[in-house]
């Protein structure tokens, strides 16, 4: 009997032993399930993906499946949070619950956050573990009706100076001030408020819908480095709007000071003499590189935009005929005779032609043979002496350029323009149009080659590229690179080396100095006596055909040409419906 005892005794325990085992394993696959249902859900959240999120929890208190969507969405996409990661600490099995206690890392817009946490899973309807879901699943602080703040914390904007430190941009009561207002707007830019597009297209780089971005100019172009980065508060707030806890929190860092190579005095003093006609001056160091004046006419002052503008002044300003929006040393223009250099250059440089090559010619109108039809190149100008290259610059002969444009051929010469980087950026730091010789692949036409050789055709070139492009003739042949940043230490660079022989640049450089020089040479209004300049006038035509009377537009391109010079100077200028007379009045009072 005792034996019989004894063993229901052992099989009773074994039996319990069972179950308890039974109970253990059971218990141990419901909390590695439940482990990865909680995985699952924050990988759903890692996705944006919040129906799949709303399936997997239990809603009480009355919590709408719309106040569940949106609070998620409007709580995790507003503090940019990614990169969610959870490690779980411990579960706690009860008979009716599970709570897992984890903790949460993720990046957000005010930097890396963790806390731990902990979900509790109960059973539903259909006997299926689900999250008991309440806000505090967000943040453990958060509840149901209180509220998550982002708060940006602005940096300072950082200035714009000119070389000797005189501000031209800086802050001011309304975010931003510009002291010299016209006269610099066109070098600034101006900022606004971020558009909704932009904000898309910068996300995660810290703006927010309040925030400001430079939209032209410096402003735009250096925005990265003068707008600093903001502060952000991320934290928690009661129903009162009273702040509960701060989830985290970084520190503004002030945005950079850009130093200019503009000279502001002597910008103002360019602006001033031009502001009432359309178009520009880029005054360059053709040594260094520096550009120390960038001015386009009309102008516009760039305070408005943050101070704002009646639509009246609004619509006067976008709609005026005389464009002040426009940054004319931005753009691509007809370079009419102050290309002839250019064109001189290339073939000396070539072989194809020399300083001593003469052509046959007389009158005002020539071509080459009756196969061009009524198409005749016309110069304005006659004179006795030798139709050679030094003749043909000093007294600005079309029909010498055409034919040494004929001569030298359409490969060799857009050859060399390719060499001088036409149809390609000559990497500014601003925008630049890209110089062009031509609408199509190549030039259409001889004729049209002709009229390349003097600057017309389809040549257009963009007024920083064309100082480059003048530099070689006092360095050699080497083309300077332009910049805008200031650097004290910098080592000049070349945009393009060995642009031109150094024999054929110092060709051009004697002929232009005689441009001048000479009594009856084109530029001989700007002369001043104790400074040795070399210039070249252009009046370009614009017109589509041989009766349309068109409009021109006025060159001087100059440099001081004297090698012992401590400030050189290289101007290159244009006004828009006239001649350049009016720009030697200014060009001379720069050089007096």
């Amino acid at each position: 009997m005792k034996k019989k005892y004894i063993i229901i005794t052992i099989s009773v325990i074994i039996v319990l032993t069972i179950i308890a085992v039974a109970f253990i394993v059971l218990n141990n696959r419901k909390s590695e399930n439940l482990d990865k249902k909680l995985r699952q859900y924050f990988a759903y959240l890692n996705e944006h993906n919040y129906e799949a999120m709303y399936d997997m929890v239990i809603l009480k208190d009355d919590i709408s499946k719309d106040y569940y969507l949106e609070r998620n969405k409007n709580i995790y996409e507003g503090i940019d949070a990614k990169n969610i990661q959870i490690e779980i600490k411990s579960i706690e099995n009860n008979k009716d619950a599970v709570k897992i206690t984890y903790n949460t890392k993720m990046e957000s817009s005010a930097g890396n956050i963790e806390f731990d946490n902990t979900a509790e899973f109960i059973k539903d309807e259909n006997k299926d573990y689900k999250i008991n879901w309440s806000s505090n699943l967000i943040f453990p602080e958060l509840k149901n009706d209180y509220k998550v703040g982002v708060e940006r914390i602005p940096a300072s904007r950082g200035r714009i100076l000119d070389r000797n430190g005189k501000i031209l941009a800086e802050k001011g009561v309304a975010d931003r001030n510009y002291p010299y207002k016209d006269a610099t707007s066109h070098i600034t830019g101006y900022i606004q408020g971020i558009t909704a597009e932009e904000l898309e297209k910068l996300k995660g780089k810290g703006y927010g819908s309040s925030s400001v971005i430079g939209k032209t100019g410096v402003e735009g172009e250096y925005e990265e480095r003068l707008r600093g980065e903001d502060g952000i508060k991320i934290y928690i707030k009661n129903d009162s709007g009273q702040e509960i806890k701060v989830i985290s929190e970084t520190n503004p860092h002030d945005g950079e000071d850009i130093k200019l190579t503009i000279d502001i005095d002597l910008q103002v003093k360019i602006y001033e003499e031009s502001k009432n006609n359309e178009g520009f001056f880029v005054v360059m160091n053709p040594k260094t590189g520096e550009i120390l004046a960038l001015v386009s006419t009309p102008s516009y002052d760039a305070n408005k935009f943050i101070t704002g503008m009646t639509n009246e002044e609004w619509d006067d300003l976008v709609n005026n005929e005389e464009k002040p929006l426009f940054t004319r040393f931005s753009e691509k223009w007809c370079p009419g005779s102050t290309f002839k250099p250019i064109t001189g250059a290339i073939g000396l440089t070539s072989g194809k032609i020399s300083e001593n090559d003469e052509f046959n010619y007389s009158g005002l109108s020539w071509q080459k043979d009756n196969s061009w039809g009524d198409h005749k190149i016309t110069t304005l100008t006659s004179y006795s002496g030798r139709k050679n290259l030094k003749n043909a610059i000093i007294y600005s002969d079309n029909i010498y350029f055409a034919q040494a444009v004929l001569k030298m051929g359409e490969e060799t010469f857009t050859q060399g323009l390719d060499k001088l980087k036409f149809n390609e950026s000559i990497d500014f730091d601003l925008y630049t149009s890209n110089s062009q010789y031509s609408n199509s692949e190549g030039i259409a036409s001889e004729g049209m080659l002709a009229d390349s050789g003097y600057g017309q055709g389809q040549i257009l070139v963009n007024p920083i590229h064309m100082a480059s492009i003048y530099s070689a003739f006092i360095n050699d042949g080497n083309m300077v690179k332009p910049y805008l940043e200031y650097n004290e230490n910098k080592t000049p660079e070349y945009l393009v080396e060995n642009a031109f022989s150094k024999e054929s640049a110092n060709i051009i450089k004697e002929a232009l100095i005689e441009a001048v020089e000479n009594p009856n040479g084109t530029g001989h209004d700007v002369k001043v006596n104790g400074v040795t300049i070399a210039g070249k006038t252009g009046t370009a035509e614009l017109k589509g055909s041989k009766e349309d009377t068109g409009d021109t537009l006025g060159w001087f391109d100059c440099f001081t040409a004297d090698e012992n010079i401590d400030n050189p100077l290289l101007i290159v200028s244009m006004v828009e419906n006239g001649k350049s007379t009016y720009l030697k009045s200014i060009i001379k009072n720069l050089f007096n």
